[in-house]
């Protein structure tokens, strides 16, 4: 059929099926079944092909760990939606989902973006101590935090941060991203006299960026891997529901001070 005159032709890359088939990136998808990992799978829909062996590896690793924090925003979010809604669990997934901005995963994004910026505009000789102090005088000056430091919880280290790096080195990704993104919390720390080391969101952005991911995809991976973290806290939320609980205890000590004796 023809897309007509003036009009673009409809175009997608990424599947197609017939009645006895189903081939996604150019791969039979019944030959993929049991044979590659769900983060080979979702490499695979991002990049067009399967990732080689060190890819896996890392890949896996940043999926890994996005899929879980505890009881953060969104994983209350994701309860206290079940609550009012339990026929709808996709609901309460994406109403978690929609909180992942530029606090609670988000910064993924802003993150790669600053590094792949940085490094784009830079010879390939730049040094990375000096870029980042520029980089850090700019936040600075602009009065805004750099995306990728700090974490409300771990303040001296990030637990996950030094195995992401590990896990990137032994494979073959600690190039320039990386190191720029070490450079930027050892001299955000330096410039504000507090610690601010490298977050996981920080380092899953230099190394999405050494994978060859850009910027504009990289919030993605939080969402694609807390929606599995999100699914287990419905699941727990029907065996030991917390958000009925969490409702109660809000109404009562929001209000108090306004209910008479």
């Amino acid at each position: 059929m023809s897309a007509g005159p003036g009009r673009k032709r409809l175009r997608s890359d990424l599947a197609w099926s017939s009645a006895d088939r189903i081939v996604v990136r150019g791969h039979d998808l019944v030959d993929l079944v049991g044979n590659v990992s769900l983060g080979d799978f979702a490499f695979l829909e991002l990049m067009g092909r399967l990732p080689s062996p060190p890819e896996s590896v890392v890949f896996n690793a940043i999926a890994i760990t996005l899929v879980e924090h505890g009881l953060t925003p969104s994983a209350i979010a994701t309860r206290l939606t079940y609550l009012g809604a339990p026929e709808s669990l996709q609901g309460a997934v994406a109403a978690g989902l929609l909180g992942l901005g530029d606090r609670f995963g988000g910064p993924i994004e802003e993150a790669a973006r600053t590094l792949q910026e940085a490094l784009a505009s830079a010879p390939d000789d730049a040094n990375l101590a000096a870029l980042a102090r520029q980089l850090v005088a700019t936040a600075r000056r602009s009065r805004r935090p750099l995306a990728g430091l700090g974490h409300p919880i771990h303040k001296a280290v990030d637990p996950r941060t030094p195995r992401l790096f590990q896990v990137a080195a032994e494979n073959g990704f600690a190039g320039r991203q990386v190191e720029l993104m070490k450079r930027l919390g050892e001299e955000a720390t330096r410039a504000f006299g507090k610690p601010l080391p490298v977050n996981a969101t920080g380092a899953i952005a230099a190394i999405a960026g050494e994978l060859g991911m850009p910027w504009r995809v990289t919030r993605g991976l939080a969402v694609m891997a807390r929606a599995i973290g999100l699914v287990a806290h419905v699941q727990e939320e029907r065996e030991e529901p917390l958000a009925g609980e969490i409702w109660t205890r809000v109404e009562e000590e929001a209000s108090e001070h306004l209910r008479s004796d």
